[in-house]
């Protein structure tokens, strides 16, 4: 089973995937992680997508697909990946349903908190690129690309939005409780986000 982590940058899913995958024995994808994966390895994917990067351009859909694609092509329905950075538009997602196994996408988690709070988290970082300008950016850049996907998971009833403004423990409950209530019933849809 894929399970696809969104939410704008700081809200917490990487560390919540992290947390939620050591516990569990589940394998979390970060497409960070794999982007420098693939370009460490000096795969041919890790060479096509080194060029934009290098460039300060995003690498494109079919390069990233191509890559999630491949990494995802042996998940098992008893296993639980947890996607992280990816898909982050439609176009992404129908590219990755095209690719993943039969049925595998079955559980979308929507980490949200305030802005106030990201802007807080991301700031807080000590990152030389993180000023409250490009921040606010990203924040804005995230929303307008990314709320036809919640919208697209909603409708298709997979679905599930997490309070992310709270203590880790508690947001780790909910994640572990929404998989788990997937697993458990495959076919049961999830409580309306």
């Amino acid at each position: 089973m894929i399970v696809v982590l969104l939410g704008p940058p700081g809200v917490g899913k990487g560390t919540q995937a992290k947390l939620a995958a050591k516990a569990n024995a589940w394998t979390h994808l970060s497409t960070g992680d794999l982007l420098r994966d693939e370009v460490a390895r000096g795969t041919e994917l890790g060479g096509k997508s080194k060029d934009f990067m290098s460039a300060g351009e995003l690498v494109p859909d079919e390069l990233m697909v191509a890559m999630v694609a491949g990494r995802i092509a042996g998940v098992g329905a008893d296993e639980v990946l947890l996607l992280d950075g990816f898909p982050r538009t439609v176009a992404q997602a129908t590219a990755l349903a095209a690719r993943a196994p039969g049925g595998s996408i079955r559980l979308s988690l929507y980490f949200q908190a305030p802005d106030s709070v990201l802007v807080s988290r991301m700031l807080g970082r000590g990152r030389a690129d993180d000023s409250r300008e490009v921040v606010e950016n990203r924040l804005r850049v995230y929303r307008e690309t990314t709320e036809p996907l919640v919208a697209l998971y909603r409708e298709q009833g997979i679905l599930r939005q997490v309070d992310a403004d709270r203590g880790i423990e508690d947001i780790q409950t909910d994640v572990l409780e929404a998989v788990r209530e997937v697993l458990r019933d495959p076919t049961r849809m999830l409580r309306k986000a």
